[in-house]
Order: C-alpha cells, then sequence, then structure tokens
C-alpha cells in the first residue's frame, strides 16, 4: 500500500538559466553569460512533494501563494505533479516565491528572489486549519516544510502538530529561524548543524556537545526521535542517552540544493511503512547520496537508491547485515523475485563463491540465512566455527552479488523461511532425494551444483597435516 503523506508549507518556483561564459563584460568586471537554455521547477515544499512521488508517495498538499503569475505557475505545476490539491489559497497581496538561479557549466553564478515573507492572513490560517481537520484521517504523515516565507506561523504550526498528534499522525518537520518553540511535540525535526547550534544558542564541535544538543532538542522539544543531520558525516541520533551516527554514502557532491527536502520525504517515507527509525535514516541517507550527485534541485527514486546503495557496498559492508525484522521490512510491499540459501560458510572458499553466483542468476535479491557461532558448534562439534559469526557474515557481505545476510541462532533457517517467504529456495545438489526445510513455503526449490574439489573439512584437514 502507497503512503499517504499530506506536504503543508512553502511553495515556490526554481527558475534555472543555463548558459555558457566565455568573455568578461567591457561595461564592469562580471561575467557575460550566453544562456541556451531554461527551466522551471517546484521549489521549497514543491520538492519535497517531488520526492515524496519519486518515492511512489499518494501526496496531498496545502499553503498559501500570491494572486500572481507565479501563483498561477505553481498550481499548474503542482496538477501536473500529480499531487492532490487539498487547499492552496490566494492572497492579493502577497508576492509568490520566485527564485531565479543562473548557471554556468553546472556552477551557480547568481540568484535573485522575488517573494514576500509576511505572515499569511488569520482568515487564511482559520481556512486551512478547517480543511486539515476534515482530510488529516486520510493521511498517515504531515510533513511541514518550513522556509520561513510566512506560511508556517507560529499559531498555525502549532494547530497542525496538535491535530497530527490527535489523529495519531507522524509529523515531520524542516525546521526554520532560531526558535523552534513552535514545533514542540513533533514526531521529530531535521535541522543540520548550523541550524541547531543557532536554535539551541550552542556551539557543538565534539562528541559530547553534540549529545548534548540533541538531549536538548528531545527534552525541551518533547520529540519522538532527535536527530541532527552532519552533512558528509551523516545523522546523528539520539536514543537511549546514547548517540549513534548513520553514517552518509556519498561518493561525489555536485550540488547539495534540496537534500535536506530529500531527507524530510524519504523519512516520512519511511516511518509511514512502519520502518524503526535506524533503518529510516539509512534510507535518507542513501537518498541523500543519489541527489547531492546531480546538479539542481533534484529527486530520488527508490531504484535509484537501490541501485547506488549496491554501487557503495565495498565501503558499507555492515549495512548488508540484517536482523531478521528489518529483512521483513525492507521486503514488504517489494516486487522483486527472492532467492533463500543458508549454511555456516565457516572457511569462504572458491565453491562457495560459484554456489552463490549461481543462486543469484536465479532471482532479484539474494539473502543468506548464516548459521550463528552457537549453531555451528551444535551441528559441527566444539571445534568449529573457525571463524565468529561476525567475520563470516561481513565476508559474505563483501560479495556483489549477495544482498543481505540475516544471523539464526536455530538448528534449522525454518523460522527464517517462514517469515522472508522466498520465491527461490536454494540448496546443494547433495540434497536430492532429501527433503528440504522449507520447500513447503517458498515458491520453488533448486538444487544448485557444488564444485568438485572444495570443502570446507579439507582445508581445515589440509591445515592441521
Amino acid at each position: 500500500m502507497k503512503p499517504k503523506i499530506l506536504v503543508i508549507g512553502d511553495l515556490m518556483i526554481d527558475h534555472y538559466l543555463w548558459g555558457e561564459c566565455d568573455r568578461i563584460s567591457p561595461e564592469a568586471p562580471v561575467a557575460v553569460v550566453d544562456i541556451r537554455s531554461e527551466n522551471k521547477r517546484l521549489g521549497g515544499a514543491g520538492n519535497v512533494m517531488a520526492n515524496l512521488k519519486a518515492l511512489d508517495c499518494d501526496v496531498g498538499v496545502m499553503s498559501v501563494v500570491g494572486d500572481d503569475e507565479s501563483g498561477k505557475d505553481i498550481v499548474l505545476m503542482l496538477e501536473n505533479m500529480g499531487v492532490k490539491i487539498e487547499k492552496i489559497l490566494k492572497e492579493k497581496d502577497r508576492k509568490s516565491a520566485h527564485k531565479t538561479r543562473i548557471m554556468v557549466v553546472h556552477q551557480q553564478v547568481i540568484r535573485f528572489d522575488k517573494e514576500s515573507k509576511d505572515d499569511i492572513l488569520e482568515s487564511s490560517k482559520d481556512e486551512l486549519l478547517n480543511s486539515l481537520k476534515n482530510i488529516i484521517k486520510n493521511y498517515d504523515a504531515v510533513l511541514l516544510s518550513d522556509y520561513a516565507k510566512g506560511v508556517l506561523r507560529d499559531d498555525f504550526c502549532k494547530q497542525i502538530i496538535k491535530i497530527a498528534n490527535e489523529n495519531s499522525k507522524f509529523i515531520l518537520i524542516d525546521p526554520k529561524g532560531s526558535d523552534y518553540s513552535k514545533y514542540k511535540n513533533a514526531t521529530l525535526l531535521t535541522p543540520n548543524l548550523k541550524e541547531a547550534m543557532q536554535a539551541l544558542k550552542m556551539k557543538i564541535d565534539d562528541e559530547p556537545s553534540l549529545k548534548l544538543a540533541l538531549k536538548r532538542l528531545k527534552d525541551e522539544l518533547n520529540l519522538t526521535y532527535s536527530i541532527i543531520t552532519l552533512s558528509e558525516r551523516g545523522i546523528a541520533l539520539y536514543n537511549n542517552d546514547e548517540v549513534k551516527i548513520i553514517p552518509a554514502i556519498a561518493k561525489e557532491v555536485f550540488d547539495v540544493t534540496g537534500a535536506g527536502d530529500t531527507v524530510l520525504a524519504t523519512l516520512g517515507y519511511a516511518l509511514s511503512n512502519k520502518m524503526d527509525i535506524v533503518s529510516a535514516l539509512s534510507l535518507a541517507n542513501k537518498a541523500a547520496a543519489v541527489v547531492v550527485g546531480k546538479v539542481g534541485s533534484a529527486t530520488a527514486s527508490l531504484d535509484e537508491i537501490e541501485k547506488y546503495s549496491k554501487s557503495s557496498s565495498s565501503t558499507n559492508l555492515e549495512e548488508k547485515i540484517k536482523s531478521l525484522d528489518e529483512i521483513c521490512q525492507i521486503l514488504k510491499n517489494s516486487d522483486k523475485k527472492i532467492v533463500f540459501t543458508n549454511g555456516c560458510f565457516d572457511i569462504l572458499h572458491a565453491g562457495h563463491i560459484k554456489y552463490l553466483n549461481k543462486a543469484k542468476k536465479l532471482g532479484d535479491i539474494l539473502i543468506i540465512g548464516l548459521n550463528s557461532d552457537s549453531s555451528v558448534k551444535r551441528l559441527k562439534g566444539k571445534t568449529r566455527p573457525i571463524n565468529s559469526q561476525n567475520s563470516r557474515a561481513l565476508l559474505l557481505s563483501a560479495l556483489e552479488f549477495v544482498d543481505f545476510v540475516v544471523i539464526f541462532d536455530e538448528d534449522t533457517p525454518l523460522n527464517l523461511i517462514e517469515k522472508i517467504r522466498p520465491d527461490i529456495l536454494v540448496k546443494g545438489a547433495d540434497y536430492a532425494g532429501k527433503e528440504v526445510i522449507g520447500s513447503n513455503i517458498a515458491k520453488e526449490v533448486v538444487l544448485v551444483d557444488f564444485e568438485d574439489g572444495f570443502s570446507t573439512t579439507n582445508i581445515i584437514n589440509k591445515i592441521k597435516g
């Protein structure tokens, strides 16, 4: 089922003029840009919605614009995006936000803005709140995109949060300004390091100060989750009186425009899909990594995130090692063909490599159930395993064709198979004529030949001489 997410906040037009420059003006010491093309996109809350649409969400919107040409363009662009316009009000004396950027060889040269920053009218606030009370039941989460352009005035913001909480909806906010009191009781905020220091009026330059800042945000604002985005370091989470940093994975950064919108949208998508907060933050990091590798306000689709995650796996091997609950959440509503196999993989050898490579080719996602140390000891004897479960899991994760590794403690993988419900269950050809555990659950059982001459037991005996 698609998450249904309502976005409320400041809408604007991001206008890009793309050109080339090979001379300086004779009139003044400035570059002469030869404009070759131009395009317009929805920015601000519009970029949040574009990211949600890229994640295949059903999206609704509420906001206020000016009664001008830019306001008309914003409404038309919303319609073309395919979002549900719950309520867009137009105020006569308001200037719709319009930001023009001149780009030369993928670099922003200058930006000029036309906009109003005054708070929306009292009548606009009341009309939006009345509409919100009627439609809130139709959504899983509410995202507030605050660009300090006047839509999310203090009293309006507080009432939105109150209504969302009364209806048990997630309320996620990209904050602005130095006073966060209007965001009290939200599910979470997404400030970056600079914004957090400004709001808390404190310096954050080491782990103790980061922990204090996260704790203050959580306690003073009564947040469900307290996070601070740390740019290239990742995202810091305050959890059980400890700070956990979910590392960033961006390989190349071309433009950070809109990365905060991507994080907000991805967290809304993930929490609405009932992902735990650590998994949600990890997904948000991956989405942000995709976006900063593009130029201009951009989005990240689920396919792009998956491809980027695979291409980065060599430096984030632990990301492939998942708990059973995490795997079930990842696979929820997936239409991919799931391949499952299991084993001890005590000393990884060429026979294992060829076996797993063949297994991967049978579907889209290969999941390995890995026997824990205690499980191996019961099955193989007190001298096994040679390598610990963490070492074995890490080695398997280094294989490009392995997507996930799940460690299990039972003697058989039946519980894993019951929960994962793979399309294809793979075992070695030596199971021919034998009962394969889980064969009544998987759609298909495939027996794969082992390579001759490879055996963990033989390797161990050879080492012993």
